[in-house]
């Protein structure tokens, strides 16, 4: 590597080659969603495919797109964010976008 790089720009082309999938990352650790729309809609990232997909909360492929990224190994995580957007907007209603996931069965397995 040429010695005029910068450290910094060289530790941010090896973390962006060691990152999966292109998705951001905050402050070392991945968010699976962001809420959009007073926790109506939110971007759901999903590390398996690369993929970010804006999406309703109360709908069936929401549902389905964290089936998948629980099945993969990522439902704990993906629960404790819904916990923490819980406590930080509690009007939003995600403490029902967690319990519909967690009636459909989701974070079993």
């Amino acid at each position: 590597m040429a010695s005029n790089t910068s450290k910094t720009a060289r530790a941010s082309v090896r973390a962006g080659q060691a990152g999966a999938g292109g998705a951001l990352s905050v402050l070392g650790e991945y968010k699976y969603l962001i809420p959009l729309g007073n926790g109506r809609f939110a971007y759901v990232r999903n590390l398996t495919n690369g993929r970010t997909n804006h999406m309703r909360t109360d709908s069936d492929a929401f549902v389905e797109e964290i089936r998948v990224l629980a099945a993969a190994g990522h439902g704990a995580k993906i629960r404790s964010e819904l916990q923490a957007l819980n406590e930080a907007h509690p009007t939003d209603g995600w403490a029902a976008t967690e319990k519909r996931l967690v009636d459909a069965g989701v974070f079993e397995g």
